[in-house]
């Protein structure tokens, strides 16, 4: 079984797939199906998912069109490995403290929205500089992808309702570049992440709107006056 997994194949019409590629974005949904749904299980699943992954993309002769490994897919990885098990560690906290679930969505302020940017915009750069020196294939969409996801982890690890438009930006250019690098099922996974956060952000917004909603402050008795 353990063989099956690490060398097996799945025949596809006249190629076949990676077991291994296959298995662990099939471990990345339901890790992201537990993240919509607020259980902290959403990040050892998805901490094996990673796993897998990070073995596929640093090995790039299993894309079939390309031979050289796609780093910032690679150490997407192990990033999300490092805050995922932040998220694992905060989520569990919480829900110690809190009880049934482990995180109240809310929007992010404007200091933290900024602070986000601020991310974005230093793990962009730090990322292409680094995969442009090791010769990452595509180094301009991979350091997007890696910086994005960077972000988005952290912002769901906080609670953020923001992460999910992250991770649909993040898929908007992940589809493309993995269809060019012949990684089919990963990319074939990013659209239906695509259709997945969207899914994602209303059920969090709508969760948002229900725990902040206002209450409002109970109506004056009118005791009337006898005649």
């Amino acid at each position: 079984m353990l063989d099956w997994l690490l060398h097996g194949t799945i025949a596809v019409g006249d190629g076949s797939l990676a077991v291994r590629e296959v298995v662990g974005n099939g471990f990345g949904l339901a890790s992201a199906l537990l993240g919509m749904r607020r259980l902290v299980w959403a990040w050892p699943v998805g901490l094996v998912g990673n796993v897998l992954l990070f073995t596929v993309f640093v090995s790039g002769e299993l894309s079939g069109a390309t031979s050289e490994p796609l780093w910032g897919q690679a150490g997407r990885q192990v990033m999300f490995a490092v805050v995922g098990l932040y998220g694992w560690w905060r989520w569990s906290a919480a829900r110690r403290d809190a009880g049934a679930v482990p995180v109240t969505p809310r929007w992010a302020s404007a200091r933290e929205k900024l602070a986000l940017l601020a991310l974005a915009a230093v793990g962009y750069a730090a990322a292409y500089a680094l995969l442009v020196r090791i010769g990452s294939w595509g180094p301009a969409t991979e350091a997007w992808i890696l910086a994005g996801s960077l972000v988005a982890t952290y912002g769901m690890a906080r609670g953020w309702v923001e992460f999910w438009l992250v991770w649909i930006a993040v898929d908007v250019v992940g589809v493309t570049t993995l269809v060019r690098a012949g990684y089919y099922p990963t990319a074939g996974m990013y659209l239906f992440y695509g259709a997945f956060c969207v899914l994602g952000l209303i059920t969090w917004w709508r969760v948002e709107r229900a725990t902040h909603q206002p209450v409002a402050a109970p109506r004056p008795v009118d005791e009337g006056v006898p005649a």
